[in-house]
């Protein structure tokens, strides 16, 4: 039995829970692989505005010019 299930599950599982690990993982990620949110969260299968959300929780919010949450 394959251990880890399917591939983009593995990616969503990859993905922090915690808000402030989540800040830290989405513009580390942004800065270092992806040029735009929309990009990395096709890649990871992943919804942005979920991702959105959970940051707003912190203050974030997205900036398209940066490419970061600021």
């Amino acid at each position: 039995m394959e251990s880890g299930g399917k591939p983009a599950e593995r990616m969503k599982s990859m993905i922090p829970k915690d808000p402030a690990m989540l800040l830290s993982f989405v513009n580390m990620k942004l800065r270092d692989y992806y040029g735009s949110l929309e990009a990395l969260c096709e890649d990871l299968d992943a919804d942005p505005r979920e991702i959105e959300e959970t940051l707003r929780t912190l203050n974030y919010r997205y900036d398209r010019g940066r490419n970061q949450f600021v």
